[in-house]
């Protein structure tokens, strides 16, 4: 027999294991589903990590899984785990838009695109962070605000810079979604996000996005001044010359 715990968190488990028949059994079935009875109220129980099982079925892009879930009467689209992270933050921090399909599945569910984490990131941070163009595009059409600071200071457009993402980077400063000279706890530009990671290309945008080059950090270096090496400075200096920006 399963033990109180195992039975507990059953469909947790089968959340992270991808057992769609499983879950679909504990959810529905009057029977006995193996070594688990079927229990629909078993969805909304936190386990020690204070997730749910769509936060894992999320986390696991276990995109059937989650689509039995959502259907469930006691499922709440913005519910939070320990963390403050909602299902559409997961799904949003997934690499190379694996997250998309639920993401699209949760904002049909009415999920807040708005909400912010115990660090205070919405889920234009997380896909911002890992680089995924087309999760942001949905995010930015859903009315994800791009000008929400983090509680280390930073917009989107700071995480964007720091993995060198010109097309998000774009996207953020479209119109002027988001602040090209806003300054992080660090008093870090993106520009200095940019150029501390050694993304030359994303720098030069920033600099004809009209980015100060005189903005200094807490230790009153220029964004140049971060460049990991030789080889990093010298190509945003050349390109920087041959676009006609003059650099301090």
């Amino acid at each position: 027999m399963a033990s109180d715990s195992e039975a507990k968190f059953a469909i947790h488990e089968a959340a992270r294991e991808g057992k769609t028949s499983i879950v679909e059994s504990l959810l529905n079935s009057p029977d006995q589903c193996s070594f688990f009875q079927a229990n629909p109220k078993l969805a909304s129980l936190k386990d020690d990590d204070e997730r749910l099982p769509i936060h894992w079925a999320a986390a696991y892009n276990r995109l059937p899984i989650v689509e039995l879930l959502v259907a469930n009467r006691y499922f709440d689209p913005d519910v939070t785990d320990g963390s403050g992270w909602t299902p559409l933050m997961i799904a949003a921090s997934l690499k190379n838009a694996e997250g998309d399909p639920i993401i699209d599945l949760l904002l049909r569910k009415d999920a807040d695109v708005n909400m912010k984490s115990i660090s205070g990131q919405n889920a234009l941070h997380f896909a911002a962070s890992k680089a995924n163009l087309s999760t942001v595009k949905t995010l930015v059409a859903h009315k994800c605000r791009a000008r929400v600071k983090d509680k280390r200071g930073q917009l989107p457009l700071h995480r964007a810079a720091a993995v060198g993402s010109t097309p998000i980077l774009k996207i953020l400063l479209d119109e002027g979604k988001s602040p090209v000279n806003a300054t992080d706890i660090d008093s870090l530009t993106a520009l200095h996000h940019a150029i501390s990671e050694g993304h030359g290309d994303a720098a030069i945008l920033l600099m004809k996005a009209g980015t100060d080059l005189e903005k200094r950090d807490a230790e009153g270096r220029l964004a140049i001044d971060l460049a990991p090496d030789s080889k990093v400075r010298k190509y945003i200096l050349q390109t920087a010359e041959r676009e006609g920006i003059e650099l301090p």
